[in-house]
């Protein structure tokens, strides 16, 4: 049986979160706070990397399932809410933010969940502003589990932190574009309802005319 690779690489993505998680609770008698950095940064953006390879290569590979399709956004909330709780003990990104932005990640989730119910998944379908706050999202993640500079004159921990207040943004800018796009299936769902719940009327049998009287 040949295993289907992009549902490995999503399997892949959800172990990878402990290893990346553990690497910062190492004692540092056996790893400095620098190395850490580097090595927790390196497993989470190998971690990112699987979420773009395994898309591609459902793709290309006509490998696509209803189980990986399921796991795939699974392992991305999963993935992102860890690296976010890990900042905010680390203390190197408010609470706050990462509230907005795992509050959010649930409660599309939850929407997109309703509207596949509903036949209508392609409104709330990844639209390019959800796809510009993925991009600024890795980033500032990937900024503050370094946290070391490695460009003269630039702060890596201030472009970190701007960039999340970025994505902070742009997550709710996005949410509000999704449930604007769900909005009228909100209004729709209750009279639907009400329209089931009430007791059908039986038709009312059709009166034929009287017939002339035969001479």
């Amino acid at each position: 049986m040949i295993p289907n690779i992009p549902t490995a690489l999503t399997w892949l993505r959800i172990v990878l979160i402990p290893v990346f998680v553990g690497i910062y609770y190492v004692p540092q008698e056996w790893l400095t706070q620098t190395m850490a950095n580097w090595i927790g940064m390196s497993v989470f953006a190998l971690a990112a990397i699987t979420d773009w390879l395994d898309g591609y290569l459902a793709r290309r590979l006509g490998a696509t399932s209803a189980f990986g399709a399921f796991l795939d956004p699974v392992a991305d909330k999963l993935m992102v809410a860890a690296a976010l709780i890990l900042l905010v003990e680390l203390g190197r990104a408010e609470a706050y933010l990462a509230i907005i932005i795992i509050g959010r990640e649930i409660a599309i989730s939850a929407l997109r969940e309703w509207m596949a119910q509903l036949g209508r998944s392609r409104k709330t379908a990844v639209a390019f502003i959800g796809k510009v706050k993925t991009v600024a999202q890795m980033t500032a993640i990937i900024a503050l589990l370094l946290w070391e500079n490695v460009i003269p004159g630039v702060s890596t921990q201030l472009l970190g932190t701007l960039a999340l207040y970025v994505a902070a943004i742009l997550t709710l800018w996005s949410m509000f574009h999704y449930l604007r796009r769900a909005a009228p299936h909100f209004r729709a769902e209750p009279a639907a309802r009400e329209q089931e719940s009430r007791p059908r009327q039986k038709p009312e049998p059709a009166v034929r005319p009287a017939r002339p009287p035969v001479h």
